[in-house]
């Protein structure tokens, strides 16, 4: 049940998201010496201007088949990780996040290779005129393979692994001190509006925590579009990055990042505990007070206390 519920939840995120992702990687990765954009909102405008809305949309194949599964995975591990740990505390809640983080990171980077690479198509060209490389995600991950076998398609893999890993614990801990900050009552009517700040300000901060990391990671996987390779590792392009831009390179698309991780979690993890809560309301604790070590509302949302 925690896989379905996971899965819906994905598919909520990305639909709200997937827009200002575009918008993120097309700043992070666009050139300093000829910059395409002046900032967030332009470079939204710029893509409806050029490509249509669906500009917005390009790559969304990739995160919406992807996305289902990583969501499966990351709270089945989460939970599975807590019944074993045994006690609900927040540093096990950070262990158990990290754990799914690491263990997503399989589908995780291909994943969003894939995006990358759609989003990256076509970029500065009107609709009409721009020559599509890639078909769709599938398309683009066969023919990386065909030229870079299993090493291309895992490119990133090692600053995925540095971003997920503590991000996912950030997450599952921001979640657990704000749940437990706020409390709530079975009746609650404002249960949901909890819920959904509880789950979007987790979303930012897990953000806060790894963005830098995402920066590069950002760069190594849009590295080679063209067929021009700009960076030999992390550490070139990280030194590349700083000597180009410098420090203030580690905030591109900070500002479309921070927009969409409020709406993308709230509505991820809104979705998870409604669907949770409904298929399993004959088993939900009728108190909070029933398990005095836990955080009330994690006993209703959290897949490990269900």
């Amino acid at each position: 049940m925690d896989f379905l519920a996971g899965c819906l939840g994905g598919a909520a995120g990305v639909l709200v998201g997937h827009p200002f992702d575009t918008v993120k990687v097309r700043l992070q990765v666009q050139s300093v010496d000829k910059p395409l954009y002046r900032g967030t909102v332009h470079c939204f405008q710029s893509i409806i201007r050029q490509e249509s809305m669906s500009g917005l949309y390009k790559g969304i194949g990739s995160p919406m088949m992807g996305l289902t599964f990583i969501n499966a995975i990351v709270f089945g591990v989460q939970g599975n990780a807590m019944r074993r740990l045994g006690e609900d505390t927040p540093l096990n809640q950070f262990l158990a996040g990290a754990a799914a983080g690491t263990i997503q990171c399989v589908i995780c980077c291909p994943m969003e290779l894939a995006k990358t690479r759609m989003q990256m198509q076509g970029t500065g060209e009107k609709k009409s005129s721009s020559r599509k490389v890639y078909k769709n995600s599938l398309d683009c991950l066969a023919r990386i393979y065909q030229r870079e076998g299993i090493r291309g398609v895992n490119r990133g893999m090692v600053t995925t692994l540095i971003r997920e890993t503590p991000g996912f614990g950030v997450y599952f801990l921001a979640y657990d001190l704000l749940t437990r900050s706020l409390g709530c009552e079975p009746e609650d009517p404002y249960m949901i509006p909890k819920l959904l700040f509880a789950g979007g300000m987790s979303g930012i901060a897990s953000w806060l925590s790894t963005y830098p990391v995402d920066v590069i990671k950002s760069r190594l996987q849009a590295d080679g579009v063209g067929g021009k390779y700009q960076y030999s590792s992390i550490m070139d392009c990280t030194r590349k990055s700083i000597q180009r831009e410098g420090w203030r390179v580690f905030t591109r698309g900070l500002t479309s990042t921070l927009l969409r991780a409020f709406p993308v979690n709230a509505a991820t993890f809104a979705t998870v505990t409604l669907f949770l809560l409904y298929v399993r309301s004959d088993e939900a604790p009728k108190d909070c007070e029933t398990a005095p070590h836990q955080a009330p509302i994690q006993t209703q949302t959290q897949p490990s206390s269900l």
